[in-house]
């Protein structure tokens, strides 16, 4: 158990808990060993290895650990140590460069919404930042953008902090188990495990509108997906143009990198974006290959996953058959996983992206609620089939 006073390394000194949420602690420290007295404050993250802490927990520390080593911006916190302790429980620490100044967050917590001024020099700061994380190579991507992660420092300047959830643009594009961001600020792509520039940039934009209207994004009304904000603040007309095109649903259709966002702010005008018209082509038929599903609705489908024999009738994908198939379900399971969304729409007319969304969505947490403990009893029990057979 870490108790303020408690020396680490022989050279951190832990003074005051920042931050716990169980595996993860955060501490303000005092680095014994500094060469200056105005570098000697530090922040400690730990992480306890054991109990609930699963795999990707490490995993996203140690890549945290390893990506910040590379990094090298005056607003973003200088990697300063990692190390491993055993104190009856495995700790692994992060040390980081300490920025003096309170959180967006907290100025939200006291009631301060700021002016279109203000907001601008925020986004004018935090973009420069992502064009640097961007257009690193490999491109680094924070995917976690949010008012508690951006510092309003003393010397009046932001900066941007916390890359738990950090991934680096080398890592295998397509699905990842690894779900990280939060509830509205994150774009939708990102939930469904995958993460591109335009991600940052949409909680960006909705860290931004929560700071204008002091009202979170997850409360905030949605109009084909869309935040409706303006009504609640008054702001010139070209930026509510800009904090639409940054917060559009589809990726495809904000801005195509920080540099470009940044370019149209300053010039006061929100590029238009190229649209093509949206042709609905669902309903043409599973086999049909010479038809491409639009790319917004690709990703893992935890529904036709979770609930494969329920799933396939209204969706209308017969290969979802084969799951009654003894012993070779889990098989088709996983097929419908990874393709259920294109099948499904091909399979099936639907009126718009949005209805097949939502119909996905709500197949999702159905599975979530209903489906997983059955999943995973029959998981357990294919396991222990194919071991028999193995064995």
């Amino acid at each position: 158990m870490l108790q303020a006073e408690q020396l680490l390394q022989g050279r951190y000194q832990i003074q005051c808990q920042l931050g716990n949420n169980g595996i993860r602690q955060t501490w303000l420290a005092k680095d014994l060993q500094a060469s200056n007295a105005e570098k000697s404050t530090v922040v400690v993250k730990l992480l306890a290895f054991g109990g609930t802490i699963q795999w990707d927990d490490l995993k996203l520390f140690e890549r945290e650990a390893q990506i910040l080593k590379q990094l090298h911006h005056p607003r973003i916190p200088q990697y300063l140590d990692y190390f491993c302790i055993d104190d009856h429980t495995l700790w692994f620490g992060l040390v980081q460069e300490y920025i003096a100044g309170e959180s967006l967050k907290e100025k939200l917590t006291v009631g301060a919404r700021v002016t279109e001024k203000r907001a601008k020099k925020i986004a004018v700061e935090v973009l420069k930042i992502l064009m640097y994380l961007h257009e690193l190579n490999p491109g680094v991507l924070h995917r976690d953008i949010k008012p508690s992660n951006l510092i309003w420092g003393k010397d009046n300047r932001v900066y941007l902090v916390d890359f738990g959830a950090v991934q680096d643009k080398a890592a295998k594009e397509g699905v990842t188990f690894t779900i990280v961001g939060t509830y509205g600020y994150a774009p939708m792509e990102q939930f469904g495990g995958r993460a591109v520039p335009a991600s940052d940039l949409y909680a960006l934009g909705a860290t931004l509108i929560h700071l204008l209207t002091g009202v979170p994004p997850s409360e905030l009304p949605q109009q084909d997906l869309r935040l409706q904000f303006a009504d609640r603040v008054n702001l010139s007309s070209s930026f509510v143009r800009w904090l639409h095109k940054l917060t559009e649903p589809a990726p495809e259709q904000r801005f195509a990198s920080a540099r470009q966002a940044l370019d149209a702010l300053k010039s006061g005008l929100a590029i238009k974006p190229v649209t093509q018209k949206f042709i609905n082509n669902s309903g043409c038929g599973i086999n049909n290959l010479a038809e491409t599903v639009p790319e917004e609705i690709l990703g893992w489908n935890w529904g036709a996953f979770l609930l494969p024999w329920l799933w396939l009738w209204t969706n209308q994908v017969w290969y979802g058959l084969f799951c009654f198939v003894p012993h070779g379900w889990w098989i088709m399971a996983i097929g419908l996983g990874a393709k259920g969304n294109e099948w499904a729409w091909k399979s099936r007319r639907w009126r718009s992206i949005e209805q097949f969304k939502a119909h996905q969505r709500g197949w999702a947490i159905a599975g979530i609620l209903i489906g997983a403990p059955i999943s995973i009893m029959l998981w357990v029990r294919a396991i222990a089939l194919l071991k028999d057979v193995l064995g």
